[in-house]
């Protein structure tokens, strides 16, 4: 809404009062809650869950590689022969390419996290700070492992109005979550592995972290999520390519992966 709207709303009769206000503030209210929501798809198309045939979930893990945790990760993720994504950060990627081959080599899949995770300002970004924050993290993961990602994550799950458009040129599918455990102030695991386990189901995409002064306790929430996940027989599969959208489709909800094709 322009200024000048909003002042003549401003000049209405007191009677008015109550629908100046809801018009006056309501359109920023929604713009704030699609920005900071994490899981909020009105600026653009979320996927929120996959497939579920089979008992398959979606697991991701974000903010690494760190030296710290992904040696680790790897060797606990190949002992349950489960398949993650891993939401990378470009600038640690370029800090580690080893560990970032290493992911891939493994079977698992790298997302884009954006190249620095400025969580408290990718919100505010510019539309060209926005594009090098996925190109820059894009590029560092194909030239330490050879693959361009095909899923973004904003850091923190914070969005920004023009990252959509950014993503849509780039043939990225944002992927969200159905499930999180809130690991990164956690002082032991088993709080975290219960808020996710409320959300485990067929289906599911499961959000976890690594790396950080927190990263104990994040190695043991993953390691609760894929005991439970086994006695459940349920399985960590990678997600099938994201839906090809026209883009007139831009902006609408994308709620889930298209079932991969039967043999």
């Amino acid at each position: 809404m322009s200024v000048g709207s909003k002042v003549a709303l401003a000049a209405l009769p007191p009677a008015a009062a109550p629908l100046a206000l809801a018009v006056f503030v309501l359109p920023e209210l929604w713009m704030l809650w699609q920005l900071f929501a994490p899981n909020a798809s009105g600026l653009g198309p979320l996927v929120r869950a996959c497939p579920a045939a089979g008992g398959q979930v979606v697991l991701t893990i974000d903010d690494g590689p760190d030296p710290a945790t992904t040696p680790a990760l790897l060797d606990l993720l190949g002992a349950h022969g489960a398949k993650a994504v891993f939401f990378v950060v470009g600038e640690k990627v370029r800090a580690h390419p080893g560990l970032a081959r290493a992911i891939a080599d493994h079977g698992h899949e790298l997302g884009n996290h954006t190249d620095r995770h400025a969580a408290g300002a990718f919100w505010c970004f510019a539309p060209s700070r926005i594009a090098r924050e996925i190109d820059r993290c894009a590029d560092a993961v194909e030239a330490a492992a050879g693959v361009r990602p095909r899923f973004f994550r904003a850091p923190a799950g914070i969005k920004n109005p023009a990252l959509f458009v950014q993503l849509e040129a780039r043939g990225l599918a944002y992927l969200g979550w159905s499930a999180r455990g809130r690991d990164a102030v956690s002082p032991e695991p088993a709080r975290p592995i219960g808020r996710l386990l409320r959300g485990l189901r067929p289906g599911a995409v499961l959000l976890t972290h690594e790396s950080g002064r927190n990263a104990p306790v994040r190695l043991a929430v993953v390691t609760g999520l894929l005991r439970e996940m086994e006695r459940r027989g349920l399985r960590a599969a990678l997600p099938p390519a994201p839906p090809a959208r026209p883009r007139s489709a831009a902006g609408r909800s994308a709620p889930s992966l298209p079932a991969p094709a039967a043999d």
